[in-house]
């Protein structure tokens, strides 16, 4: 869980720390010379674990609220 919430962490800063408008700034990132390149495989790991933890919370919220009062 630690090390999904910091690949999220990372998906939401990376846009910002990048400059999206100068190529030479991310050509020889992982996943260059592209600027997609560059966002698939710094966003991509961040989004797939967001995805995976909102699931794994909603489906434990479901098995809470499906039980009844007195099973709490």
């Amino acid at each position: 869980m630690l090390l999904g919430l910091y690949l999220i962490g990372r998906a939401a800063v990376e846009p910002f720390v990048i400059n999206m408008t100068d190529p030479a700034d991310y050509r020889l990132d992982w996943g260059g010379p592209s600027l997609a390149g560059v966002l698939a495989v710094h966003c991509g790991p961040g989004i797939v674990a967001a995805v995976l933890i909102g699931r794994k919370i909603r489906s434990s919220w479901r098995r809470r609220t499906a039980l009844s009062p007195g099973e709490r």
